[in-house]
């Protein structure tokens, strides 16, 4: 959180006051930070330079077009998973020959797309979608560059639901199957077979799950190398976890050691794709108090940012730390619930949070919020897309402004059979 801090007991964005953006734009909000940002990228690019690797920031972490076009012109490629993203990827900036397209669940339109803009490489994930790069490829003449995603049946350690490297997930090619597929994949001539790519999982704090996969992943290397088979690349995944509620995630200097100690004598170029480390502590959701209600038995703090701007703790069951943007040192602290306006249960941001006293009217933000954040809202209760902000040193600007209603409402149709007279009273009776 060294991007935001409190100067003269106000939560600062860099050198921007973030109740100055509230005061502004409106709340809730979301705020990036661009040096963060530029910093975390750069922690990679020096890490990994001894080892040659191509950083590819994972889009779905964050794909506002201004954080990825601050990546873009750091040199950063992408790995994305999906047309959309490939689309955004290329409007910030990143070359087509810097981009990954990965993602289980290609379809066909978004497979053409993707070698029509000459992407890097393809990650293919099972049997049947290699044969469909190969006859799509056929069809426009084009040799497509393809990588084999491996299962290494490595427990990541981390939640449930965000990990993708063992045998129960659905991503990626059963290990044992990967060999004879890798030779089938080398003999068929509309592919460029560039090499394997694994990926375990997000939000790793302990390097050992790593160790694991990467590890299988080397002897795959040296079984396909020993057949005299070409293999120029290894994508080695995400990158690692973040601090959200203590954690001490490892440094990149040592995942870059652990790297180098596994797969640095292969040969082999390496590709490396963090999301989460890159934006996660770069940004924060800014809201404020509606109502401190006194319940039977607990206390609630009801702020105007909900599930649908910020999902993780409700999907997750995720902790963020939430800021008063005013500083109040020494304040006797109370426990409270911290809820949105949503009308599910699950709208809950912390349970029984020690806070300083809050009341109607005060600004809070939620930390360590530039992942997974606004690239998974929603509208949902018909609420507004919440807007986001970029700062860089003592600027800022709004970087995708707020929904309007007419907008939201302009996303529908109703059918004719269905249309309404203005001058009927009888339609709304």
């Amino acid at each position: 959180m060294s991007a935001f801090a409190y100067r003269h007991g106000a939560l600062h964005g860099e050198t921007v006051d973030l109740a100055a953006i509230a005061a502004a734009i409106g709340t809730p909000f979301y705020a990036y930070s661009a040096n963060a940002i530029r910093a975390a990228y750069r922690a990679y690019a020096a890490a990994f330079a001894p080892l040659g690797a191509e950083i590819c920031y994972a889009l779905k972490a964050n794909d506002n077009l201004a954080v990825v076009a601050v990546l873009a012109r750091e040199g950063s490629g992408a790995d994305v998973v999906s047309e959309g993203e490939l689309r955004r990827a290329l409007a910030a900036g990143i070359p087509a020959r810097r981009i990954v397209f990965s993602g289980v669940g290609k379809t066909e339109s978004e497979i053409a797309f993707a070698l029509d803009c000459a992407v890097a490489q393809i990650n293919v994930e099972s049997a049947p979608e290699l044969d469909a790069v190969a006859r799509i490829a056929r069809a426009k003449a084009k040799r497509a560059p393809v990588a084999l995603r491996v299962n290494p049946d490595i427990d990541a350690g981390t939640h449930a639901k965000i990990t993708t490297g063992t045998a129960e997930n659905k991503f990626g090619i059963a290990f044992e199957d990967a060999p004879a597929l890798y030779r089938r994949a080398a003999a068929m001539p509309e592919l460029a077979l560039k090499g394997l790519a694994v990926h375990i999982g997000s939000q790793l704090v302990d390097l050992a799950p790593y160790r694991a996969a990467f590890g299988r992943l080397a002897a795959l290397a040296r079984a396909i190398l020993a057949e005299g088979l070409a293999l120029e690349r290894l994508d080695l995944g995400g990158g690692l976890g973040i601090r959200y509620a203590g954690e001490t995630p490892p440094t990149v200097a040592s995942y870059a050691r652990l790297v180098a100690e596994c797969v640095g004598s292969l040969g082999c170029a390496l590709t490396l794709e963090p999301g989460r480390s890159i934006v996660g502590e770069a940004g924060v959701l800014v809201g404020r108090v509606l109502y401190v209600k006194d319940g039977a038995t607990r206390r609630f703090v009801i702020v105007d940012a909900a599930m649908n701007d910020l999902i993780r703790p409700a999907l997750y069951d995720a902790h963020h730390d939430i800021l008063p943007l005013r500083e109040a040192p020494g304040a006797a602290r109370a426990r409270a619930d911290i809820v949105g306006p949503v009308c599910e249960s699950s709208d809950t941001f912390a349970r029984a949070r020690d806070l300083p006293p809050l009341e109607a009217g005060d600004l809070l933000a939620f930390a360590s919020a530039g992942a997974y954040g606004a690239v998974m809202a929603s509208t949902y209760n018909s609420r507004l897309l919440v807007p986001e902000v970029l700062i860089d040193g003592d600027r800022f600007a709004l970087v995708r402004p707020r929904m309007t209603y007419a907008e939201m409402l302009a996303r529908d149709r109703i059918p004719d059979w269905l249309a309404v007279d203005p001058g009927d009273d009888s339609a709304r009776a």
